[in-house]
């Protein structure tokens, strides 16, 4: 018992034995959840004598499942039968070794991976982007959509054709018995809708069940979790409604903030003591998230005082923030902090080029975390290819990258066909494209394509023309004959790779801009410059998104990009509490300083844009009047409030009403309209 709760507070003591029914642990950036759930596990196990197999602890990564395992076993004392702790997907994964025969299949399958899916669809059906279909499978599977749901919702011919590829690839899987790793929880779920002895029995052997970061489960899993629940209510749920960020995931934010719904009779401990960051950097962070109007509510209290005061830095453009951020470095190494103690986050990964660059000229060693580096990413290599058969048509390598970049129907077995012809002539490809005829062109690709590759070599000549007369004009003749950004249309990270491409964009003509009389070769060789630096050893800074630093903290924490557009990202489609979320779970990854950054203009869409300061940096309590925050009503649906009268609802309906507004509440089951100034938001 000492070992157990030794280092626990009073409200992760109270956690951890809350044993009987369904329980949220609503627990703050830093505020100790694993030590919490450890303790839980081991307190269960260790005093109140429940059987290590009687219990199921879910969570997200192996590396986490691994780590929890190994301290709530340091805590049991004696030798005790190892509790199930692992992903849910290595759940689905058990199971399903036990059960899938329940579905006509054998339970020697083999699981694959998603390189492997993505040669499968590929087969079926190369048309089509592979990267949505890809994603779009995955989705249906998520939401328990089958091929012949996923064709009747369609309402545009290539939603249609998902669908026949849907279809197509289920039927490939089944009959070479493979799963994917979508199917490892659809499956699981479909086996225990459909047997509900099962679903009993399973339920009846994992009596105590945990999750991990229960903000970024899906539907699925959440519907997953009530079928384990189905003889019992014993979850206890550990996560942070303000750190959800994965809603573009299928994560949803309303499977935490609803879980009183979800299972009735819930009850919830705050961890608000946070162990982590400084008052200084909690401050700025619960005065952000306290603009959010979806979340649960709690303030985070530092234990480790005030610390230093946020510094805010202003820049004209992206180059004096890389500079300005490198000479801070350089005086926090001086005075003794280890380089990997020192991160830079960023909402989109564009923005890690110049800090690249301006690192890369101070001589500090920097590590990208969860991305590859601006110019190893596919989209600029293949820009960089486009970019060295302008300056040398006889480069075979590059030009095979770039052959069938955007599709012209030149599949690997006619590049390989024509490479030969053109070596068995002594020619370069470019050269036996150029010279051959029709008729020989003809007889190593579909006539169709002939005519294509002939236009191709045409529009190379061209633009490479165009770089002699005009270096200026020939980023915007390359893009206008070759459509590069065409290639990710309708693809899940259109939006980040045509930033990317754009970023490439604007760098060109702002090396054109500084060196007028150069050619395309000078600027080919100074970015292979920074491309080719040699591999970093040892201690550096750490570079990730924002996404990628989820979980992990840092002494010292530099946020760049603050700026709408950028952090936020605005426009259609976009969700300010999720991004809202995101600043606050870049603050909170500071322990001792915080330093927000902002540029005046970046280059953007490939063109220098002025930039308006975040309205975060306003809305964090660090300037006034700077900026017009977003006037919006004061409730919204999904709000909990209070009637004096009728007591506690939750808001379904929102409608002006004058100058106040009409609210429908749904209270208990009994729906009611109320004007709002007749009810207090909870």
């Amino acid at each position: 018992m000492e070992k157990i709760f030794e280092n626990l507070n009073e409200e992760q003591r109270k956690a951890v034995e809350t044993i009987d029914g369904p329980l949220l642990i609503l627990a703050g950036a830093g505020s100790g959840k694993t030590t919490t759930i450890v303790s839980r596990l081991a307190y269960l196990i260790d005093y109140i004598g429940i059987p290590a197999n009687s219990t199921l602890t879910l969570t997200f990564t192996n590396k986490a499942a691994k780590e929890m395992r190994d301290r709530a076993l340091s805590m049991i004392s004696g030798d005790t039968y190892p509790p199930l702790l692992c992903t849910f997907h290595k759940f689905g994964l058990l199971f399903l070794k036990f059960n899938i025969h329940l579905l006509g299949r054998e339970n020697n399958f083999v699981v694959i991976d998603t390189d492997d899916k993505k040669k499968i669809l590929k087969k079926i059906n190369s048309e089509l982007p592979l990267q949505l279909l890809s994603s779009e499978i995955s989705r249906y599977k998520n939401s328990l959509i089958t091929p012949d749901e996923a064709y009747k919702q369609a309402e545009f011919f290539n939603y249609q054709q998902i669908a026949k590829v849907y279809e197509e690839y289920e039927k490939y899987l089944k009959e070479n018995n493979l799963v994917d790793f979508d199917d490892l929880l659809a499956l699981t779920y479909k086996i225990l809708e459909e047997n509900p002895r099962l679903a009993e029995e399973t339920s009846s052997r994992y009596r105590y069940i945990m999750v991990d970061e229960y903000q970024d489960t899906n539907e699925l899993q959440l519907m997953l979790l009530k079928k384990l629940c189905t003889t019992h209510k014993n979850l206890c749920v550990v996560g942070d409604d303000d750190q959800s960020i994965y809603g573009w995931r299928g994560a949803h934010i309303r499977n935490i903030i609803e879980f009183d719904q979800d299972f009735c009779d819930a009850k919830i401990v705050k961890l608000q003591k946070n162990y982590r960051s400084t008052n200084q950097i909690l401050k700025v962070a619960n005065t952000l998230i306290n603009h959010n109007r979806g979340r649960l509510g709690k303030e985070l209290e530092s234990t480790r005082g005030d610390g230093e005061e946020i510094l805010v830095m202003s820049s004209s453009d992206e180059n004096e923030e890389a500079r300005k951020i490198a000479r801070h470095i350089q005086k926090l190494t001086d005075n003794g902090v280890r380089h990997s103690d020192i991160a830079i986050l960023y909402r989109v990964n564009v923005l890690s080029r110049s800090l690249e660059e301006g690192l890369g000229r101070a001589g500090i060693n920097y590590k990208l975390v969860g991305g590859l580096r601006f110019y190893d990413r596919a989209e600029i290599k293949d820009l960089v290819s486009y970019l060295r058969v302008m300056v040398n048509v006889h480069d075979d390598f590059s030009l095979k990258r770039i052959i069938n970049k955007p599709k012209r129907g030149i599949g690997k077995a006619s590049v390989e066909k024509i490479e030969l012809a053109a070596h068995q002539k002594g020619l370069s490809i470019f050269e036996y494209l150029q010279s051959s005829s029709v008729a020989e062109l003809e007889a190593l690709v579909k006539k169709k394509n002939t005519a294509t590759l002939k236009r191709f070599v045409e529009d190379v000549l061209y633009v490479a023309q165009t770089a002699k007369r005009s270096m200026y004009d020939f980023i915007d003749e390359l893009e206008e004959t070759f459509h590069l950004k065409d290639i990710y249309k309708n693809t899940p990270d259109e939006v980040e790779k045509t930033l990317n491409i754009d970023e490439f964009y604007g760098l060109f003509r702002d090396f054109v801009k500084n060196n007028p009389e150069a050619e395309l070769i000078e600027f080919l060789n100074d970015i292979s410059l920074q491309s080719d630096q040699d591999e970093v050893e040892g201690e550096s800074i750490f570079m990730m998104s924002i996404h990628a630093a989820k979980g992990l903290e840092f002494r010292h924490v530099f946020v760049v990009g603050l700026e709408e557009g950028f952090l936020p990202i605005t426009g259609e489609g976009s969700d300010l509490e999720e991004e809202r979320r995101l600043g606050y779970v870049a603050f909170t990854r500071a322990k001792d300083t915080l330093t927000l950054s902002h540029a005046s203009s970046r280059f953007y869409k490939g063109r220098r844009s002025e930039l308006e300061k975040s309205r975060f940096i306003n809305e964090a309590g660090l300037c006034e009047g700077s900026l017009k925050v977003e006037k919006s009503a004061s409730f919204k649906k999904g709000d909990l409030v209070r009637h004096k009268v009728f007591g506690a609802g939750r808001v379904i309906g929102v409608a002006k009403s004058g100058k106040d507004y009409k609210l429908s509440i749904n209270f208990g089951g009994t729906k009611r309209d109320i004007l709002s100034s007749f009810v207090e938001k909870l």
